[in-house]
């Protein structure tokens, strides 16, 4: 006849002495990462300011390249006939930059796409020159170029003064600098081309 015997089976897990050291563990992982979050949120105002300019230097390219491109001054007598080079014009033919008096705001406002060059603004301001309170860290700067576009079978050259390439440069008030480009073409009818 056999006999059992009862022999206590040794319990398998954690003792307190190693769950303490777990949780020890796990506390210094986790403050690891929660630093990793902390940093991160503190520097998720560089993108903002980014997105900000980028949208600062597309509405003013937008706005450049709504305006009229024409060989004569707007205010020219010739400026809507047909004219070919700035020779048709009456008296006002456009040069590059804002004609002597006129500005972004007042009258008489800026009427061609060439106006605007060496256009700068410190703090934004809306067309009606009033200050935008939340952007009033940024700058803007324009530039306006003869550009050459096109390829071997229809060349645009600089000389041909047919296109002008816009750059907007717009500075956040953490000093990062954005360029944005455009390009505005002439449409009138002309022989050089």
């Amino acid at each position: 006849m056999s006999t059992l015997t009862f022999r206590p089976t040794r319990e398998t897990g954690l003792s307190l002495i190693e769950l303490v050291v777990f949780m020890v563990v796990l506390s210094a992982a986790l403050a690891g990462v929660l630093r990793v979050f902390i940093q991160a949120g503190a520097h998720s105002a560089d993108p903002l300011q980014r997105r900000q300019a980028l949208a600062i230097a597309e509405s003013l390219l937008e706005e450049i390249e709504l305006m009229p491109y024409t060989w004569c001054d707007p205010d020219d007598a010739n400026a809507a006939a047909t004219v070919v080079s700035t020779a048709g014009c009456a008296s006002l033919p456009e040069a590059m930059g804002p004609e002597t008096g006129e500005t972004r705001f007042a009258s008489p406002q800026f009427d061609n796409v060439n106006d605007y060059n060496g256009y700068a603004m410190n703090g934004i301001v809306d067309i009606t020159n009033t200050p935008v309170a939340a952007l009033s860290g940024y700058s803007a700067a324009v530039t306006v170029a003869a550009a050459a576009l096109g390829n071997s079978f229809y060349p645009l050259t600089a000389a041909n003064n047919v296109v002008l390439k816009i750059t907007v440069t717009v500075t956040s008030p953490d000093g990062n600098s954005l360029a944005l480009d455009g390009y505005r073409s002439f449409h009138a009818p002309s022989p050089a081309l």
